[in-house]
């Protein structure tokens, strides 16, 4: 079996279901769809030029941010370990499939725009998180720091969320 850390952008193309396992353990699994572009020298636009399908599989912190947030069709950025699965389906046909163990997963601003809310072990920062130049807040909500323990990332999809280029 090959394994390799690397890191894909691209969209959710399940919807993630989130399992218990025997041993007590939480998975959450979804599909995404990384595609390659290419640029046509002769018309200049943006071409698509394969996809590859990859299934994620979420464990430990991730899984209450993955389940909570991600949704069909979400851009995002996944970085884990690859791996490379051979198996046998009921009617004896050899399969192969490509597995992402995520250690980590977040929104593609460059297509999508986020509001970030912090889980509740969060601390707060020690430098103000304004400039010199403005009045400072009078407030942590003011400040953008969260007043409450939070659980979850939401993204909000620009209006042409659906390519790159």
């Amino acid at each position: 079996m090959y394994e390799a850390y690397t890191a894909l952008v691209g969209n959710v193309v399940t919807h993630p279901v989130r399992r218990s396992l025997p041993n007590g353990q939480q998975l959450v699994t979804f599909r995404m769809a990384s595609n390659a572009r290419r640029l046509d020298r002769g018309s200049g636009d943006w071409v698509d030029n394969g996809t590859v399908y990859v299934t994620v599989n979420c464990w430990r912190k991730l899984v209450e941010g993955v389940d909570a947030s991600l949704s069909v069709g979400d851009p995002i950025l996944v970085y884990g370990q690859l791996r490379s699965n051979e198996y046998r389906t009921k009617e004896g046909h050899t399969r192969q499939d490509l597995e992402l163990r995520a250690n980590a997963i977040g929104p593609d601003l460059g297509r999508c725009t986020a509001t970030v809310l912090r889980r509740g072990n969060y601390r707060k920062p020690t430098e103000p998180r304004f400039s010199d130049s403005a009045p400072a807040p009078s407030s942590d909500a003011e400040a953008g720091v969260p007043t409450e323990p939070t659980t979850r990332l939401v993204a909000v999809l620009d209006s042409d969320a659906s390519g790159r280029g």
